[in-house]
């Protein structure tokens, strides 16, 4: 019988007692981490981690300003400010952000690049709240409401966007704001633009933004877990931006848009006394609107396929050969110079040849005029005698003397972007062409064509110097600015062209011109009412060969002359000079002496009696509304070209696959 065995009591004791050290060790050890990391916690990192507490319950929130208005010079509201519902982003509750917008893309009408501009600019927004859509409708936020618990960190706050409740009308002038694209965030201040991602892009809007901007506010506000406010705990409010008024009358660009109704062309008044610009208009237009929240890549297609080119800005870059509306100033060149004086008298056969030169630079008029002294000149606008006047002259003298018309140079106008035109010497062909120059050259520059470009605003510049007998004003579209900023606005002249001359050269070249209006070639722009003084132009297109008449039946539209009026009234005390332009229009005097005529009218007549006055609320949204009606029907019938267009091609390339 086997004896039971006995344990070993040391044993047990040992491995006991090992075990119970073990324990106590890693208990002391755990206990040691704890109190290492609670010390670190509050002592260490105390800082940090109170800021990410903070930051988890406390949030900023920029306030951006209200933007500046922008008025005409009767208090018309010409950019406004309007409440939108807009849909935002905050990056630090979103965990893909990617994937939010794909799944917000049905409900905000989000394509593939505007997903790729958001996705942008959150990498860059260091975890500030990010603009998903502008101005949504109704029926998104519906859409938006019913899934709102699905999309956290995405939410739908009222600003205010900008506005322009006359669309086309002072598109080019005004011009609009839009999102900050990657270029502009570089160079911006983004202190100044937190809370919004709206910029000044070209016009009036860019050319003041510093002051239409404002400076933004923010709101401190406690959030709970899910980022919903709980409470407001500090806030700093915006301070708006300035709101400004420009020199512009609202009844008069209306009037000169209504004159360029269905024609290519560009018209500028301006008052010779100050400076100010009364109207500035380029035609076709667009509307602004669209571009502010973004304009769809269909639309903005559109525009600038557009062969009219709605976009392009004739009254301000537009570089055409002025002809003969310089004939005023550069008869008084030929004063200053001491080549002519008001008796002086040339022959005009109807042509004019350089010495030991064949070639005949022709009159418009065949057969000529006869004897022709300066103020006939004007009158009918005689070509030989400018002909033989730049050759007397030559280019250097003739430069030397237009530049001071302020052709060849930016006017220094308050808007972006302006283009200098061109008043042509011997230096700039050689630094243009590496060519010398060419005595027949001189004989085109001399009636406004070859190499001799100008903007309307630049014509419109120098007639308004012309009735202010050589003063010299800038032109300016800014009137006045009221807020924490303020704009010092010359209005006195600013200088005088250096005329050799008599004072009284100024009085009879008004008086040439207004003779022209009265029995000359712009006598369409005549009216008994008031005195007016003009001059009409006709500037070629294409070129006719020697010997050959200008044909316009056999010309393409587009080859047709410029028609060209500038001019100013009343004469005894003038109070706007313009110039009017009409592209491929055909003669000035028949095409844009009555148009000068029509904004002469409104201004000296009809203004303080009769103003023109805006449409009613509800005219406005009647006006919208049949504008969007018919580029519905544009649209389709554009859309329905096209895809008779890819149908034909897709016929033709099956039948020569075939074949």
């Amino acid at each position: 019988m086997n004896k039971p065995l006995t344990p070993n009591t040391e044993q047990t004791n040992s491995v006991f007692t090992s075990r119970i050290i073990i324990l106590g060790v890693l208990i002391f050890l755990g206990l040691g981490g704890l109190i290492m990391r609670y010390g670190y916690l509050q002592v260490y990192a105390h800082d940090k981690y109170t800021t990410q507490a903070d930051n988890n319950r406390i949030k900023l929130i920029s306030a951006p300003p209200s933007r500046g208005y922008i008025y005409d010079r009767n208090g018309i509201i010409l950019a406004d400010n309007q409440p939108v519902f807009t849909a935002m982003l905050s990056p630090d509750e979103v965990e893909n952000p990617e994937r939010t917008l794909h799944l917000l893309a049905p409900i905000f009408d989000l394509t593939d690049k505007d997903i790729t501009d958001i996705l942008a600019r959150i990498s860059k927004s260091k975890n500030d709240p990010v603009t998903i859509k502008i101005d949504l409708t109704e029926a998104q936020l519906a859409q938006f409401s019913e899934r709102k618990p699905f999309f956290r960190g995405v939410t739908i706050q009222s600003k205010l966007t900008r506005s322009y409740p006359y669309d086309e009308l002072f598109a080019h002038v005004i011009g609009y704001v839009g999102r900050i694209n990657d270029k502009e965030s570089k160079r911006i201040d983004k202190d100044k633009y937190a809370g919004t991602d709206l910029i000044g892009k070209i016009g009036i809007e860019d050319y003041y933004e510093d002051i239409l901007l404002g400076q933004p506010g923010y709101q401190s506000v406690e959030t709970d877990a899910h980022g919903n406010i709980l409470r407001q705990l500090d806030t700093k409010p915006p301070v708006s931006g300035n709101d400004i008024t420009l020199s512009l009358d609202y009844g008069l660009q209306t009037v000169a848009q209504q004159q360029l109704d269905g024609r290519r062309g560009a018209i500028v008044a301006i008052d010779p006394k100050n400076g100010d610009v009364l109207a500035f208009v380029s035609n076709p237009s667009y509307d602004p609107n669209p571009f502010i929240s973004g304009i769809s890549f269909k639309d903005y297609g559109a525009l600038q396929e557009d062969p009219d080119e709605p976009l392009y800005n004739r009254a301000l870059q537009g570089m055409y050969p002025p002809g003969s509306t310089i004939k005023p100033f550069e008869g008084l060149g030929g004063i200053h110079y001491g080549l002519r004086n008001w008796d002086t008298t040339i022959y005009d056969p109807g042509y004019f040849s350089l010495p030991g030169d064949s070639h005949r630079f022709r009159d418009w008029k065949r057969g000529g005029h006869g004897t022709v002294d300066l103020k006939k000149s004007i009158v009918m606008s005689v070509d030989t005698y400018y002909y033989k006047l730049a050759y007397e002259m030559g280019i250097q003298r003739l430069h030397d003397w237009m530049v001071r018309f302020g052709f060849g140079d930016q006017t220094g106008i308050d808007l972006p972007n302006e283009k200098s035109g061109i008043m042509p010497s011997p230096k700039w062909k050689k630094d243009t062409y590496d060519k010398g120059w060419l005595p027949g050259e001189t004989i085109s520059v001399s009636i406004g064509q070859g190499y001799f470009l100008a903007t309307p605003l630049q014509i419109a510049n120098a007639t308004a110097m012309t009735a202010n007998k050589g003063y010299h004003i800038t032109p300016h579209l800014l009137k006045s600015s009221d807020g924490a900023a303020k704009v010092n606005v010359i209005t006195k002249p600013d200088g005088k062209i250096d005329y050799n001359g008599k004072p009284s050269d100024w009085v009879r070249m008004h008086e040439a011109m207004e003779a022209t209006v009265k029995s000359g070639t712009a006598r369409r722009a005549y009216n008994p009412k008031y005195r007016i003084a003009g001059k009409s132009g006709t500037a070629q297109v294409k070129s006719i060969a020697q010997g050959k008449r200008y044909n316009k039946a056999a010309l393409d539209s587009r080859h047709w002359d410029h028609a060209w009026f500038n001019g100013f009234a009343p004469v005894d005390d003038p109070q706007i000079a313009l110039a009017v332009l009409v592209e491929n229009g055909g003669g000035g005097g028949a095409v844009a002496a009555p148009i000068g005529r029509e904004l002469f009218d409104y201004w000296v007549l009809q203004r303080k009696t009769n103003p023109i006055l805006p449409p009613t609320a509800d005219e406005l949204r009647a006006i919208k509304h049949q504008k969007a009606l018919d580029k519905a029907a544009r649209d389709a019938i554009r859309d329905k070209e096209a895809k008779a267009l890819e149908e034909k091609e897709a016929l033709a390339a099956a039948a020569s696959t075939s074949e």
